[in-house]
């Protein structure tokens, strides 16, 4: 199998900051080449180098496509020569439709005029190769992440694609909708279109990749072939953190001392279907010192729990009681449920747990004004001191706790995010996905702050979609299905089987 791409020697420098170091990949036509690293590893810097949104001249190296020296002043000469690109955050106008949003920038048109009619019927082609049901005409906004994904490939499609590359495709999808993201990329394999796709999900890497680039601290570490046998988790992991980690989870001691969170029967109703019951008399209990986990499927209400528990942020009706140490609390209202010793870090950093143009210093007491502030007066001083105590405890990589937090690495991002809840020294801390969209290094290093937390008494609830993250993290796990709790396993008796066992057999019922 030949060559279809080659960078040789890529070296891109920013002021003061080497990105890429002399980095090389070869990707042989037809496969799907993976690029594996850490966060700040240079994995999304080399792949727009590629793709000409850093222009030839703005770096070092040479890009060899297709046998030829190409020479990319911009996305549009890539994009020429088939080599398209889908970011993270997916570049789709929400009011157009779908057809519209295919075409954009590349109209079916004649004089000026765009005949709507070739638009539609070419944009029912590309929806039926990526397995999209749905009509031309939908509006974007109307479908979910991982639809809107598939018209992102759609798109890609319609401009001929030969090199599709893709940065954390699954990242914010379910696992269905992960693995039928996975299923057409194997289908556009057979058809002759090869992939580059990053990714930090390592068993999805090993299921679809033939070879996988891992890339550390802006230099290529390793090139590792499927064919020969190399393509390990055990291997990525150790080529991408530098160290061996054949212990994934850093060990810890459960002491679970007293009850300190309850919660009893425990209901809420949908926010606009008010005839659709969300959750369903959950009850539970969290002692200090203790981790205990929620495992569901997608869509079995474990956000949902969680949101209406903090200061009912969700849902309609909620009902039931919270007691903490024993004594019914308030928390219908989030500035309540901070009073009475809770706090909830969201799945959503980006959206709901950050405001990205800030700085650390203004996100990490965003929840808590009040501990920095004298007579409705802030302190910046103040301000100043407590980010940079949480900077340092947290190890949050960054020059300077006036960075912006959008230019923060996903793991330092999740690290302000705790930052911010835990100034509000809240005595039950809900982790909801608290390593989504991070790499395994900055995973490990959140997975010992947890631990530091239970260490020092706190009660923690992890909700987690990555069930081996549940079973190496907990002391108990609430089997969660359909709004109810279906079971409750020790950590001794918890796998994935006994997990999915309890699930099936709610459906079956």
């Amino acid at each position: 199998m030949t060559a279809l791409l080659e960078m040789r020697n890529i070296t891109k420098t920013f002021p003061g900051v080497k990105a890429l170091d002399d980095v090389s990949i070869s990707v042989r036509e037809g496969e799907i080449h993976a690029i594996c690293g850490e966060n700040g590893a240079g994995k999304s810097t080399l792949m727009k180098v590629l793709s000409g949104v850093y222009p030839i001249g703005s770096y070092e190296g040479e890009i060899v496509y297709d046998g030829d020296t190409a020479e990319f002043r911009g996305i549009r000469d890539s994009e020429d020569r088939g080599i398209i690109i889908i970011h993270q955050e997916l570049a789709l106008v929400p009011l157009l439709s779908i057809a519209e949003n295919i075409y954009l920038g590349n109209e079916r048109a004649s004089s000026g005029v765009i005949d709507w009619h070739e638009t539609f019927q070419q944009t029912e082609g590309l929806l039926a190769k990526v397995g999209l049901r749905e009509a031309p005409g939908t509006k974007v906004d109307s479908l979910g992440v991982g639809k809107q994904q598939l018209v992102e490939i759609a798109k890609a499609l319609s401009k001929n694609v030969r090199l599709l590359i893709l940065d954390e495709p699954t990242a914010a999808l379910s696992e269905s909708d992960s693995q039928a993201l996975l299923d057409l990329l194997l289908e556009l394999k057979g058809q002759g279109v090869t992939s580059i796709i990053i990714s930090h999900k390592l068993n999805e890497v090993r299921r679809v990749a033939d070879s996988v680039t891992v890339i550390r601290d802006g230099a290529t570490i390793s090139t590792l072939d499927a064919r020969g046998g190399e393509l390990t988790e055990d291997r990525i992991v150790r080529d991408m953190v530098g160290r061996d980690m054949a212990h994934r989870y850093p060990e810890r001691e459960a002491r679970a001392g007293e009850v300190i969170f309850e919660l009893s029967d425990w209901n809420a109703w949908h926010p606009e279907h008010a005839d659709r019951q969300v959750i369903e008399d959950v009850s539970m209990t969290v002692r200090a010192g203790e981790v205990v986990g929620i495992a569901g499927l997608m869509g079995s209400g474990r956000t949902e729990l969680a949101m209406s528990i903090f200061g009912k942020s969700y849902g309609r009706n909620v009902s039931g009681e919270v007691r903490m140490h024993g004594k019914p609390v308030d928390v219908s209202t989030v500035d309540r449920a901070i009073n009475a010793g809770l706090a909830y870090v969201t799945e959503d950093r980006k959206t709901l747990g950050l405001i990205l143009e800030d700085t650390i210093r203004r996100n990490t007491v965003l929840a808590n004004l009040d501990g920095v502030s004298a007579r409705g007066v802030l302190d910046e001083k103040r301000e100043t001191e407590v980010a940079e105590t949480y900077r340092k405890a947290l190890r949050i990589r960054t020059p300077s706790v006036f960075q912006k937090v959008m230019n923060l690495s996903g793991g330092n991002q999740q690290k302000v995010v705790l930052s911010k809840w835990l100034f509000t020294e809240p005595e039950l801390l809900i982790l909801d996905e608290p390593t989504r969209g991070i790499d395994v290094g900055a995973k490990y290093e959140i997975y010992s702050i947890i631990n530091e937390l239970s260490a020092a008494g706190k009660a923690v609830i992890m909700i987690s979609s990555e069930m081996p993250e549940l079973l190496g993290m907990c002391d108990r796990i609430y089997v969660m299905n359909e709004g109810r709790f279906v079971g409750e396993l020790a950590a001794a008796e918890a796998s994935q089987e006994s997990i999915m066992s309890l699930i099936v057999r709610d459906k079956g019922e």
